[in-house]
């Protein structure tokens, strides 16, 4: 069985990156379990930075521009009280500005101050170098598969927020992929 630490991210000080050289082991799990696993990967690259996971996702939403409080829970999936706790913590460490609307003075929209954006500039690239630096222990053409995959899959995530695609997009014979 192949064991794995998830609770730190890799030592500068470790040997230098090694390439596969022997066939890998089966696949872990279904797709769902790789990618919590990764997911965990994820949260352990921003520990570095204080940033939870969520305090990360927030971030980067903001980043795309401001947004109100409630199309952040509908965005995240979360419950309006949850994401209320999550902005408290993020205007207090100075990421993120709460500012009333000119058009709509009920309305408060959230954006990253330069912090924030300091913040998350920092934390994407600790992320990429944390993922880089395991798919690195892939061949050449696997790490360059496994880092184009997650390319394609911030795609079609984001295509998915447009809405059901037409049917002229769909395969041939209309079926399901």
């Amino acid at each position: 069985m192949l064991e794995v630490s998830v609770s730190s991210p890799p030592s500068t000080a470790e040997a230098p990156r090694r390439k596969a050289a022997t066939v890998a082991p089966p696949v872990l799990g279904t797709y769902g379990r790789v990618a919590a696993w990764l997911s965990k990967r994820v949260e352990v690259a921003l520990a570095g930075l204080d940033l939870t996971l969520p305090q990360y996702r927030v971030l980067g939403i903001l980043a795309e521009g401001s947004a109100a409080a409630s199309g952040l829970a509908d965005r995240l999936a979360v419950r309006r009280p949850s994401i209320t706790a999550l902005i408290d913590g993020l205007v207090a460490r100075g990421l993120v500005d709460r500012r009333q609307e000119d058009a709509d003075r009920r309305r408060v929209a959230l954006r990253l101050t330069k912090d924030g954006e300091r913040t998350l500039a920092e934390a994407d690239r600790a992320v990429d170098d944390y993922l880089v630096s395991i798919a690195g222990h892939l061949n050449d053409k696997d790490e360059a598969m496994a880092l184009r995959s997650l390319e394609l899959w911030a795609r079609a995530m984001a295509e998915s927020r447009q809405g059901p695609r037409e049917a002229a997009e769909q395969p041939p014979g209309g079926g399901s992929r």
